[in-house]
């Protein structure tokens, strides 16, 4: 089972997976690279990726890691909720150190998302070397986005068109424990918000991405007649709020105007695509009647209320591992990177810890994962469901 620990190590070759809640930032700091050096020993790590809570001074707790572990990249986001293999917690952090013979790490930040998100992506891609150098088969990024600011589904088709598909991505946008009011990505021991920064993970091995949601359409299909970036104004020619008042009463649910985030935790919306439903989650109502969502839903798409259970939400976790395991060699050791929705934090409270031991048990004893919980998740893989997505778990196998 999974228990909240103080902190927590586990020991491999190249690979430290750790975590604290330790409350002061310094210590937290300290605490988070004295696990690393216990795990790896003297040798610097090539890169540390850190998940934090909003209620950490980040500069602070990233300078101690710095200053304690000396990666030779540092990286990160806020957060709402951090994990690992065996400790999962809220208002903590979670880390991973890499070092290997056989993966190059580069990193990009792209600034103003919400000004010129086509700049943004060209200055993240502009930093990846694996678009000239061709010594590693397997190009992979980390991409962890301020999705407050918006666009983040344009983002990743702009960084997909701009690397020819030649790369995959995975991550999602950084969280701030649910306040959904600012949120910031991390580079070095520099906080940033309205930005986005990637780790280009360059490997002559493969790395397996995995993505699955288990949420059902329930109800009609209906045309979103007018939006405006993240808000949909109206659905079918009827303002957003009448459609799911309407909804709500005939499927017999409580929705509090006043404090409608229950009802919109077990109620979002999917989009209708080529490779399924994508999903969106309702954030607030607007005076206007207009519902504002956690990213942008075009005019014109096709949308549907949601449903799922908890044991959907373990089982589509446990699909999204099984995917991942099945695009590397089970005979290397790997670590494991796994992002989920704070929605489903908040929807399925404790029985997100059975989702966690459910991707624990999938990867078995020699793999140990990190992550946290985030507000959308990313995956750019041939051949699955793409994009930015909602409520959606998403699973990434490295061989380390």
């Amino acid at each position: 089972m999974i228990k909240k620990e103080s902190k927590n190590k586990i020991i491999k070759k190249n690979t430290a997976v750790v975590f604290t809640n330790i409350a002061d930032e310094i210590a937290a700091g300290k605490s988070i690279a004295d696990q690393i050096k216990e795990s790896m020993g003297s040798l610097s790590p090539d890169a540390i990726i850190v998940f934090a809570s909003s209620k950490y001074n980040y500069t602070k707790l990233l300078t101690t890691i710095k200053k304690n572990s000396k990666p030779k990249l540092l990286v990160g986001c806020s957060s709402a909720g951090e994990f690992i293999s065996k400790s999962q917690g809220e208002g903590a952090v979670s880390a991973v150190a890499l070092r290997s013979d056989e993966m190059s790490f580069a990193v990009g930040i792209g600034h103003g998302i919400n000004k010129n998100v086509e700049k943004a992506a060209r200055d993240v891609v502009a930093t990846f070397k694996g678009m000239k150098n061709h010594t590693y088969p397997y190009r992979t990024s980390l991409v962890l986005a301020d999705a407050l600011a918006g666009y983040t589904d344009t983002l990743i088709d702009q960084m997909n068109q701009l690397t020819g598909g030649i790369y995959q991505f995975f991550g999602g946008g950084a969280g701030d424990d649910a306040k959904f009011s600012k949120t910031h990505v991390f580079m070095d021991t520099e906080v940033f918000t309205n930005a986005v920064v990637a780790l280009e993970i360059l490997s002559k091995k493969p790395v397996g991405i995995g993505i699955r949601h288990g949420w059902e359409p329930t109800g009609e299909l209906m045309r979103v007649t007018e939006s405006k970036g993240m808000k949909i104004i109206s659905l079918n020619a009827t303002k957003t709020i009448d459609v799911v008042k309407a909804y709500a009463k005939k499927t017999g649910q409580t929705l509090d105007l006043s404090d409608p985030i229950p009802f919109f935790l077990h109620n979002v919306i999917g989009i209708k695509t080529v490779d399924g439903f994508k999903l969106r989650v309702p954030l607030a109502i607007n005076k206007d009647g207009s519902i504002q969502y956690a990213s942008d839903i075009p005019t014109g798409a096709i949308v549907s209320f949601m449903k799922t259970t908890a044991a959907s939400a373990v089982k589509a976790a446990q699909d999204a591992t099984n995917d991942a395991l099945s695009q590397v060699n089970v005979n290397d050791s790997h670590v494991a990177f796994v992002f989920d929705c704070v929605a489903t934090r908040l929807r399925t409270g404790r029985e997100f810890k059975s989702e966690l031991n459910a991707i624990d048990d999938k990867l078995g004893k020699n793999t140990q994962f990190v992550g946290c919980n985030t507000y959308g998740q990313i995956s750019r893989v041939d051949g699955q469901f793409n994009g930015f997505h909602n409520c959606t778990a998403v699973v990434c196998v490295i061989s380390s």
